[in-house]
């Protein structure tokens, strides 16, 4: 068989929880497995953007996609779409908990708690319920994949002043995502985060620029080229690259790891 045929059928009968699908990384994620063959659920703030993915993905491969409304760091929403999500496919293999925010920037005593609060919420309670109503059907099965979506900001990177609610999120992640790998070994469920630099995605939508910024902002001179491996930032096919390794039986060995995936970028700051 070749690689190609191989590749492209590597999740043959397989289900995937996809949070953030709507745009960026999640919907490379879901375009890739769905044409590897997954079923996904897409969860997100169900909009044009999500319906349009679940309608395209459905031509690719007849009721391969499944877009549900979701806020993550909503308890109820998240339990019930899980559970939809496990009556509308028959099961649960893989979890992609990539949803999340920029959120507001700022020095610290100009943020509001609330400011503080959204972020962690997004960001932690997010990833926390998704794996919580999920792992239980990934253990029924014996066997899955968690990946999680962090960032080389607050990991490798501190040189994004005002980003500390942001950076503190994704430090957390890691250290969550090792936690749940040694848990969950013995039920051989992989844990794996993934630290992404500048990629090309709308998150920075959601981003609250604070307009004291200059007051916290130490001058740094970065050489020519932020990704000495790209002109510009990366695409978020990239990233879906990885995850489908991840999610796959081909990285049936690496669980708890922690992998960069920026260009080099962290090394110049």
């Amino acid at each position: 068989m070749s690689p190609n045929i191989a590749k492209k059928q590597r999740f043959i009968g397989k289900t995937a929880i996809i949070t953030g699908a709507g745009s960026g990384i999640g919907r490379a994620t879901a375009i890739q497995m769905a044409r590897e063959g997954a079923n996904v659920a897409l969860f997100d703030l169900v909009n044009d953007r999500t319906f349009a993915l679940e309608q395209k993905l459905n031509k690719l491969r007849k009721d391969c996609a499944f877009a549900i409304d979701v806020d993550t760091s909503d308890e109820k929403r998240m339990e019930e779409a899980v559970r939809k999500t496990v009556e509308h496919f028959g099961g649960l293999d893989i979890v992609f908990a990539n949803a999340g925010i920029n959120g507001a920037v700022g020095p610290i005593e100009e943020l509001s708690l609330s400011d503080w609060q959204h972020t962690i919420n997004v960001n932690l309670t997010g990833m926390f319920l998704t794996l919580k109503y999920s792992i239980p059907h990934l253990k029924s099965k014996g066997k899955g994949s968690i990946i999680i979506t962090s960032s080389i900001n607050g990991n490798t990177r501190f040189a994004s002043f005002g980003w500390s609610p942001y950076s503190t999120t994704k430090a957390g992640q890691v250290a969550f995502a090792k936690m749940a790998a040694l848990e969950l070994a013995k039920f051989k469920i992989r844990v794996n985060v993934i630290c992404p630099g500048a990629i090309s995605t709308n998150i920075d939508e959601s981003t609250e620029m604070s307009e004291d910024m200059g007051a916290i902002v130490i001058p740094i001179e970065f050489p020519d080229g932020a990704q000495p491996l790209a002109e510009g930032p990366g695409k978020p096919e990239n990233v879906a690259e990885l995850v489908s390794f991840l999610a796959s039986d081909e990285s049936i060995h690496i669980t708890g790891a922690q992998i960069v995936i920026d260009g080099a970028e962290s090394l110049l700051s």
